[in-house]
Parts: C-alpha cells; structure tokens; sequence
C-alpha cells in the first residue's frame, strides 16, 4: 500500500504526516516543486532540521535552484523512493500539494515531446510583442481543456502548452488522454482539505509574515547574490519568492511586496482546491478536525 495526504497549502499536511509517521511504519516522501530546492528552506515552509530529525523526508534538498524540476523527474525520482521504501516492509507515505505531481505518479505521465529552445524563442518574441494574454486566448481556441486549467498569468504553462501543439500538432490535452493509468488500487489517497476559507486566507497571511520573521527576505537575498539566478526560473517563480525577488529588485515596495505574496499563495491553495475537487478515489479529511492535533516538534 502506498499512502497519499494531499491538500492546499496551509492546511496543516506537514504536522499530520508527522503524527502519521510516528503510528504507522512510514516513511515519507515530498510531493513538493519548491522543497526539492536547495537554500529554499523558509518560503517553502520546508521541515525544519527537528522535524527531520523525528521524521525524515525523502526527495527535498535534492536540486540546486539553478536547475529545473519536473513532472518527469519527480516520477523517476519517487518510484525510486517507494521501491525502496517497500523493499524494507514499510509505507511510502507521500506528502504535498503539488498536484500535478500526484497526478503524474498515480495516472502515469504523457510521453510528450522535450522542450523545442527554437520554437520556446518564438513564442517568447511573440509574447513580448503581442503579450500573454493574446497568447492564452490561442491556446483557448487550440486546447481549451488546458487554457481552463492554465492562469492567464501562468507564461510557463502557456508557453508549454503552445509548444507541444506547434511541435506535434497535437494538444497537450489529447497527449495526457493517451497517458497509461498507472494502478491506482496501490494508493490510498486522502485529502485534508480547510472548510472555512477565512481561516485558511488568515492563516496564509499568518505564515508569510512568520515566513519574513524568521529572514525570508535574507534568505533571498542568499540567492541572488549567487549571480547564476534569475527571475525567470522555475526555483524563483515560486509563491513567495518571485514577490521578494522583485522586492529586492526595486520593483515594487515591502508592502505591495507582502500583499502581492499572500494573494499569490491563497491563489496557489484555490488551484489546490479546484483539483481536489475532481479528483478520484479520495477521502476528504476535514482539516479544521486537526486544529488540535499537534506534531511532536513544532512545525
């Protein structure tokens, strides 16, 4: 058996997985894009070296932020992981809000092609004149399943998107409808899930600025002063760090900085959310049940 605790950010996944670990015999792997990074430890919420101590997590701490993380990767990655964790007699408990992580491990991932550096360019040219939108309004026209999924403001996915059509002729959505379901018998998938949104958008808003207590802004600070980074990649689009990258940046103030951050991060829990919702073979837990339910090292 292979168990599954998803749910939005903030909704407290860590502190149960925690609590899980120490009754069942498991061990956890991250179903996370941004704790895979290295020196991202505070704006992903990552466990902190108590937490890890009591209860280890696989597949964080493992890509530099220079380089890009994928779908495909993280599969590779985390079949790894599970294979291992079986072999020994135990549970693979994974563990995130990365949904499309998830999806690509349990239903199998579309054998789509790899990334065109000629054809990304062009569409980057056309952006710059023509803008995102415009180009978003396309993909409605060509793959209207993926633009419905897609943010307006999401450039990478639409880029993506765009690509593996011009490429193939073909939409990223009929691609994913050939993807071999992997067998979903193995997982048991649960889903903590807030019920009162006011308190989750509180909550949210809580987090960051504890996030800016504990040195948010430094630690980003640590990042561009590599000089190898940039705003455009995949480890800095991250909620939280692309608003104090652009802090930092000049390019806008402390305070649009910490509104802008907090509205991105409970748009990322709505995305959450609107995947939960259609997703099979899930127990929805009540995360407002857990509110008293403590991890056994602060989280």
């Amino acid at each position: 058996m292979i168990l599954c605790l998803m749910g939005p950010t903030g909704s407290g996944k860590t502190a149960l997985a925690v609590e899980l670990a120490q009754h069942l015999p498991c061990d956890i792997i991250s179903v996370d894009s941004a704790m895979v990074y290295r020196g991202m430890d505070i704006g992903t919420a990552k466990p902190n070296a108590d937490i890890l101590r009591l209860a280890p997590h696989r597949l964080i701490n493992c890509v530099d932020p220079v380089d890009p993380y994928s779908a495909g990767r993280f599969c590779q990655e985390a079949l790894h992981e599970i294979t291992d964790i079986l072999s020994h007699g135990r549970i693979p408990l994974l563990v995130g809000g990365t949904m499309l992580y998830f999806r690509a491990l349990i239903q199998g991932l579309a054998k789509m092609p790899v990334r065109d550096d000629k054809v990304r360019e062009e569409i980057k040219k056309r952006a710059a004149n023509e803008g995102w939108l415009l180009l978003h309004q396309e993909l409605k026209k060509i793959d209207p399943v993926a633009a419905s999924r897609i943010q307006v403001n999401d450039s990478q996915r639409i880029q993506r998107a765009l690509e593996v059509y011009y490429l193939t002729g073909k939409t990223m959505s009929e691609w994913q409808l050939e993807t071999a379901p992997f067998s979903q018998e193995k997982f048991f998938q649960l889903a903590l899930i807030p019920q009162d949104r006011a308190l989750l958008h509180k909550k949210i808003s809580d987090r960051f600025q504890q996030m800016l207590k504990q040195g948010l802004i430094e630690e980003v600070e640590k990042l561009i002063a590599r000089g190898d980074l940039h705003a455009d990649l995949p480890s800095i689009r991250s909620v939280g760090y692309r608003q104090v990258w652009a802090y930092l940046q000049g390019e806008m103030t402390k305070d649009e900085m910490c509104e802008k951050a907090v509205i991105a991060t409970r748009q990322l829990a709505k995305r959450q959310m609107t995947w939960l919702r259609s997703w099979p073979n899930l127990t929805v837990l009540e995360a407002e049940a857990f509110k008293n339910y403590s991890c056994p090292v602060e989280v």
